[in-house]
């Protein structure tokens, strides 16, 4: 058979992520309010069964390098986007809410597996010149999820829950047979499976603004669509047009921060992604205008999937060249990511149940931020990368 080209391999990872992301995590905040107002769920259930699936995502993002050692890399990533299509198919009828627990939390699983290897396995059959444009385009495939997600639900939800769900597995399926022969042989050597991570201040530094981030974006990506349906009455369809505009932030981003990152070099756009974002949700913490909750969506919805090639490329920089130990580093920090989703969700879900409304949600959220910029700050760059040119 004939080897994917490289935008052959960028294609596959971009579906792989559409599915594993885009669809899996971010179809279900604009499901939420139906899920409330339909009785599914209690609000606060709801907002757990989010969190179910960051949870997920940490085991997936743990366990990747062991399935990729274990099954090949490409067959893990044929096998966990057929596993979201069967977690949207299955969860078409009320069930109690473990039942949708378990398939939120292995759809999650799935994402995280998806997001160590889709990436660090196209990536090395492109220019180098080229990838961090080449790692834009595929978590573009984030938003592009997010955007069809938001654009079919009013219709869908017309028509109901039930049938929502099964179209919603129905898309996946379509976009796991777009990808499934464009995964290149894994260059990796097997026994990299159980590579130690290189041990470098400088990326235990980046885990941990890398999770910091993550829980900085927990408020828009978990509550935004709910906040402006329930908590400002404007109504289901008006919280999936600003969910809509948080797609199209996530389908830009990701390309921009990737050309950016590979023109100033990754680490100084990683701190202007910090400041940029620690703005945004403290000023969303002060305001209920939808007009101004739709352009904070847009802009977040751009960093959420933004950040990952941004921080992928700033693992590169600091392993040029070390295949093997990219992945272990990029599991890592993906895990750390995965984390900060976590244990943010999970808190600001438990925050929400308190009663305390959606504004601590968002300032919860800043000052992750700001906390992630201080450390990316304290940690002095070697003198060779300083002077490294634009």
């Amino acid at each position: 058979m004939r080897r994917p080209g490289p935008l052959r391999a960028t294609f596959s990872a971009l579906c792989a992520n559409l599915v594993g992301i885009g669809l899996a995590r971010f179809a279900y905040s604009p499901l939420i309010p139906a899920l409330v107002n339909e009785g599914w769920f209690e609000a606060s259930a709801a907002a757990y069964l989010g969190a179910a699936n960051l949870a997920g995502y940490l085991a997936g993002a743990l366990s990747a390098r062991f399935l990729a050692h274990r099954f090949g890399a490409a067959t893990a990533l044929r096998a966990m986007p057929a596993l979201i299509a069967v977690s949207f198919l299955v969860c078409a009828q009320p069930q109690p809410f473990i039942w949708f627990f378990v398939w939120r939390f292995l759809s999650g699983m799935a994402g995280g597996v998806i997001m160590v290897l889709a990436a660090t396995l196209a990536l090395p059959h492109v220019p180098e010149s080229r990838r961090g444009l080449a790692g834009g385009l595929i978590f573009m495939g984030v938003g592009l999820g997010a955007v069809i997600s938001a654009a079919l639900l009013p219709p869908l939800l017309a028509r109901g829950l039930p049938f929502t769900w099964i179209t919603l597995g129905v898309i996946c399926t379509g976009f796991t047979l777009a990808a499934w022969n464009g995964w290149p042989d894994d260059k990796v050597p097997a026994s990299a499976g159980a590579a130690p991570v290189p041990r470098d201040p400088r990326l235990r530094a980046l885990m941990l603004v890398y999770g910091l981030n993550a829980f900085g974006l927990v408020p828009h990506m978990v509550f935004l669509a709910d906040y402006v349906a329930r908590g400002l009455s404007q109504g289901i369809e008006r919280g999936a047009l600003v969910w809509l505009l948080f797609g199209l932030g996530a389908s830009i981003g990701p390309v921009v921060l990737g050309r950016l990152g590979d023109r100033f070099g990754f680490g100084v756009t990683l701190r202007g992604a910090l400041v940029a974002q620690a703005v945004v949700v403290a000023l969303t913490s002060t305001t209920s205008e939808v007009g101004w909750l739709a352009l904070a969506g847009f802009i977040m919805g751009g960093f959420c999937p933004g950040v990952v090639p941004v921080a992928l490329g700033r693992v590169r920089e600091l392993l040029p060249g070390d295949h093997a130990g990219q992945r272990a580093a990029w599991s890592r920090t993906t895990a750390a990511f995965a984390l900060g989703q976590a244990g943010g969700a999970y808190g600001l879900a438990w925050l929400f149940s308190q009663g305390g409304g959606y504004g601590p949600l968002f300032l919860a959220g800043a000052a992750a931020l700001v906390l992630g910029l201080v450390v990316e700050l304290a940690v002095r760059p070697r003198r060779s990368e300083a002077s490294e040119p634009a």
